[in-house]
Order: C-alpha cells, then structure tokens, then sequence
C-alpha cells in the first residue's frame, strides 16, 4: 500500500488533514458575523485533504540534481524558515500589521532585493489590504498586538 515516497507523504498529509478539520470544527462560534472564524481553517483543511488524497495517485518520479537544492542554498533557506518562525512567534504580540511589513520586508531584503523604495511601498500596503479586508469585509479579527485599533 505505501511502496513509494509519493503514498507515505501523502498518508502522513491526510493524517495531518483530519487532525486539523478536527481541530477547525471545535473552534467556537460568534453570533453576529456573517463569515464566521471557522470558514477559512475547514476550507484549508479540506483542500489539504483533498491534494493529499491526489498526491497519493501520482507516480513518483525519479529525483534529479536540477530537483535537489545546493549546499550553498542551504543556509537561504534555513534563514527564510527562521523568518517564518519567528513571524508566527511574534505575531500575536506585536500584531499582523508591523510584523507583516517586517517579515516582507526583511525577507525580501534577506532574498537579495535590493530595490528598497519599491520593498517598502510593497510591505506597506499589502498588510494593510490584507488587514482592510479582513477587518472591514469579512469581520475577521486579526491580531492588532501594539497598534492601538
């Protein structure tokens, strides 16, 4: 049943899938909103499933040296996982939009764009978007940490 790499990961994914529906089922309701918290995390959930279940009917395909990353990438990617890590971490404590335009912006910065102007307008105003919809359209709170609103 899981003879290549494709099926194991896949089993591993639809496990992780069902643990997170579960888990997105349990969160609790608000009255008075018409898009409740739940909506995203269950959508998510389900597309997770649903990807797993066709990445367990894909053929495995033979790596490649163009599929693997070098070692000389390494410590880029492991400094972009650092980044990511230490966003989740602070982003309730200091909030979605300051650690938003942080995390773009020093990321973008550490990838090597060196285009600061255009990196600033960018961190800017998408997390402000992002918070504008989320606030204003679907009635998501998210976290405002230092920020005063």
């Amino acid at each position: 049943m899981f003879s290549t790499t494709n099926k194991k990961v896949s089993f591993i994914l639809m496990l992780i899938a069902v643990f997170y529906l579960i888990l997105s089922f349990n969160l609790p309701a608000y009255a008075y909103v018409p898009v409740d918290s739940d909506m995203v995390p269950i959508g998510l959930g389900f597309i997770l499933f649903a990807l797993a279940v066709a990445l367990f009917f894909t053929k495995d395909q033979e790596p490649n040296e163009a599929d693997k990353i070098p070692k000389k990438e390494l410590p880029v990617v492991l400094g972009v996982v650092a980044f990511i890590i230490l966003y989740i971490f602070l982003l309730e404590i200091i909030g979605f939009i300051v650690m938003t335009v942080l995390f773009l912006f020093l990321c973008s910065l550490f990838l090597g764009y060196r285009k600061h102007i255009v990196n600033g307008i960018v961190s800017l105003t998408m997390p402000i978007l992002i918070y504008l919809l989320f606030d204003s359209f679907l009635q998501v709170q998210l976290p405002t940490g230092i920020l005063p609103f």
